[in-house]
Parts: structure tokens; sequence; C-alpha cells
């Protein structure tokens, strides 16, 4: 994806999620890795109000070379690049939100990973989502434990599509943003799903699992 392009989807996808509540205020922030920099959103910008333009601009090491000033989560992003880029779909867009249902989810005591298997579409499409202890927005200890965390699942053959950071929000990538968007889409959604429904809830069962790595080729792996 040429860095016009980027600017446009960056901005498109941004209004998507402000328009549909996926994101709110100026909370939220998009980048894509292009061949030779970065692009993110502003810091403090509305994602449903940004101007193509006015995307900061970072070079190859993360500084920046032109637009508003970028978000401070520009060091969580390139650590998630620089962790996936021997993935098999390496990471080229990045989007953080605060999506309600996911937040709410890490509110009360939880596990190690926000979601149980309980739908087809969350295996074949989302797939893990280990949750990151609680740090404060922009804390460098956060990208750290993310970077650790995406690779301690690729050392178990997990290619992870997504992280939460608790009581902030999920952290979703994948190679455009149009699909990063569509994966934060499916995350939520489970996570309304888990919300909402009567406890306790059950997951797919290996069986069940098992016909969508056959069928669909679904990546999903126990965790060892």
């Amino acid at each position: 994806m040429n860095e016009s392009l980027a600017r446009e989807e960056i901005c498109r996808v941004g209004k998507s999620l402000f328009d549909r509540g996926y994101v709110h205020a100026s909370a939220g922030n998009i980048s894509v890795r292009l061949d030779d920099g970065f692009l993110i959103t502003p810091t403090d910008a509305c994602l449903g109000f940004l101007d193509p333009a006015r995307l900061a601009r970072l070079d190859a090491d993360g500084r920046q070379i032109s637009g508003d000033k970028g978000s401070k989560t520009i060091a969580l992003h390139t650590r998630i690049y620089s962790s996936t880029r021997g993935f098999a779909a390496p990471a080229r867009c990045v989007i953080h939100s605060h999506s309600s249902h996911c937040v709410a989810l890490t509110l009360a005591p939880h596990g190690s990973e926000l979601l149980p298997p309980i739908t087809p579409y969350f295996v074949m499409k989302v797939g893990h989502v280990p949750v990151i202890p609680y740090h404060f927005p922009g804390d460098p200890l956060a990208a750290e434990q993310v970077a650790l965390t995406i690779a301690r699942y690729a050392a178990n053959g997990i290619e992870l599509r997504a992280v939460m950071l608790s009581r902030l929000g999920p952290n979703v990538w994948h190679n455009t943003p149009a699909a990063a968007m569509a994966t934060l889409e499916e995350l939520e959604e489970t996570a309304r799903l888990c919300a909402t429904a009567a406890s306790p809830i059950a997951p797919l069962d290996t069986m069940q699992i098992d016909d969508l790595r056959r069928v669909f080729g679904a990546q999903w792996q126990d965790l060892t």
C-alpha cells in the first residue's frame, strides 16, 4: 500500500470506527507501516475527523518528520511491527481502541486471556487474545510486555493478531487498515456476547475446533 492510499484508509477506517462507537472523543489510534517508515494518527486526535495531510509521518527509526505530533503509542505500535515481522502475515496496520465490551471484561478478575473460544468466527478471525496487566497510558513497560507476549506465543506456534491492555483497550493488527478493523469488530462483538450471555458460558469443544481447522484452516492452537 502506497503512502497516499494509506493516509486515505487510516482516515476512512477512523471515521467508520468513530461513527459506530468503537472509539469515542480522542480515544484510540491507528498506524500503518510503510516501506520506509510509519504513519500514525496525531496525539489527542478524534478518529472521526482525521485529515490525511495532518497524519504524523515517521521515518524507519520512529522519528517524526512531518505532520501533527504523533500519538504517544507509537512506541507500542513499532514493537508490534518488529515482533510480528517474521510471521506468515506480519502486521502492516495496528489499531488501538477503547472498545467498551472488551474493556468491561478486564474490570473484574479474569484469566490470562480475554475470551475463550466461544464462536467459530472468533476462533478463525481473531484467535487468542492475551491480557496485558494494567500500565498507565503510554507506559514503555506495556510495550515491552506486549513484545514479550507476542514472542512467547510465537514460540508455541501461535501468531497473535491482538492483545488486550487491561482497563485500556485492545490492540489489533493485520495487513491492511480494513482487515485490522474487521479483526477489531469481531473481537468487540465476541466480548459483547460474552458480557451479555447467561453464565456459565460453554466454549467450543475440541471436536468443534478441529472441524474449524479441517474445513476452514483455522489456526487456533491449545496453549501448552
